[in-house]
């Protein structure tokens, strides 16, 4: 079976094409700035610049660009975000496709690209089925003490309540714990840490809590994202800045984060390098993200028990040993003990613990369009 694994954002269009007979990966690639006249395409080494109008368009330079534009594509698999009541991955259907729109309104920024693009591919590959990949697929098997608000009845029921996310690849690093360390019954705090963020507690491979909430705008700051925030504030906010409702939501999902404690930039990288210049709000963004890692570590260590592994993963967990290394400051109570000198790896997978930490520490690179392609198989083939 040939799967194509799409991960879609409001500008952009990322793929990778999988065999999954041996699970070969046949290409990769995507798009860039959807929408504009200076859109950037690259499928492998080949390249294209100009106008894209929509996902419709990126779609077909992306499948003319691949190393064989011939090529059978049994199945297409997305990493969607937000499917409410949805359990597991599922077969894209009508229904499915209502269930993403009725959920527009607290994932606008993911649902509604996902939803075009489905239309995109029905439209070109009419006979190919689609699966969706649900990031709040994974957190199914949080209880429900974790996953209730304090809100009036009527309103847990209406759907008002923790999913979590980035399901797919809190999943990867689930099965891939297991692989490495020979063992089903781990208890493994992953953290996934990059544009967007969230830890996760993972008890024999179930996801029992995940740091996200309603939306992927909660839980750790993200890139843009303001994460966890008392909906109350607001009302100084409002007020105070001339604010409709709908502009604050605007602020808050693209001018909080990194890019507004630092007021440098949304990527880790520019921050960092501010922070060593000795810019004060560079500083206090690092702080701010380093703490709400840690807060989380610890709360999960009680979830859990203790814990076994420590995962370091997304683009910020993989590369920067100053993040990992302030994450784990202070934490030898715990057991858990960095090695400064293993710390220095980049983005492989790499074991970063002390030789006398009690819990090990590791980089795991995660491979989320792997585990797409996995569910998209297994729901084609009858298993979820």
């Amino acid at each position: 079976m040939i799967v194509l694994v799409s991960n879609i954002g409001s500008t952009s269009f990322k793929f990778r094409l999988y065999d999954m007979n041996g699970e070969r990966e046949l290409a990769r690639g995507g798009a860039e700035r959807i929408g504009s006249d200076n859109a950037a395409v690259k499928v492998g080494d080949m390249t294209w610049t100009g106008g894209l109008a929509d996902h419709g368009e990126a779609i077909d330079h992306c499948l003319r660009l691949l190393p064989d534009p011939n090529v059978r594509i049994d199945a297409i698999g997305f990493k969607a975000v937000h499917g409410g009541p949805i359990s597991g991955a599922a077969r894209v259907t009508d229904e499915v496709v209502r269930t993403m729109t009725e959920f527009f309104d607290i994932a606008p920024a993911h649902n509604p690209p996902y939803v075009a693009a489905m239309k995109a591919f029905a439209a070109r590959l009419p006979k190919v089925p689609q699966v969706a990949a649900f990031e709040t697929a994974f957190h199914q098997t949080i209880p429900a003490s974790r996953t209730t608000y304090g809100v009036p009845w009527d309103w847990t029921q209406a759907g008002v309540r923790r999913y979590g996310f980035h399901g797919a690849s809190h999943r990867y690093i689930a099965v891939r714990s297991v692989e490495l360390l020979g063992r089903k019954d781990l208890r493994v705090i992953s953290c996934h840490v990059g544009g967007s963020s969230s830890i996760c507690a993972i008890d024999s491979g179930r996801s029992v809590a995940n740091s996200f909430a309603t939306t992927p705008q909660s839980g750790l700051i993200h890139n843009n994202r303001v994460g966890d925030f008392d909906p109350y504030a607001l009302l100084k906010a409002l007020p105070a800045f001339k604010l409709t409702f709908e502009q604050a939501l605007q602020e808050m999902a693209k001018k909080g984060g990194l890019l507004g404690i630092s007021g440098v930039s949304n990527d880790h990288r520019d921050v960092e390098q501010a922070a060593a210049r000795g810019n004060e709000r560079a500083k206090l963004a690092l702080d701010v993200l380093v703490e709400g890692v840690r807060h989380y570590v610890g709360a999960y260590l009680a979830v859990l028990n203790g814990a076994d592994l420590i995962v370091f993963t997304g683009g910020i967990g993989e590369n920067s040993a100053a993040f990992r290394e302030a994450v784990c400051a202070r934490m030898d109570y715990a057991g858990i003990k960095l090695d400064l000198l293993k710390n220095k790896t980049r983005g492989k997978e790499e074991t970063i613990s002390a030789d006398d930490s009690r819990v090990r520490i590791m980089v795991i690179p995660t491979n989320e369009e792997l585990i797409v392609a996995r569910q998209t198989r297994d729901v084609l083939a009858g298993g979820n």
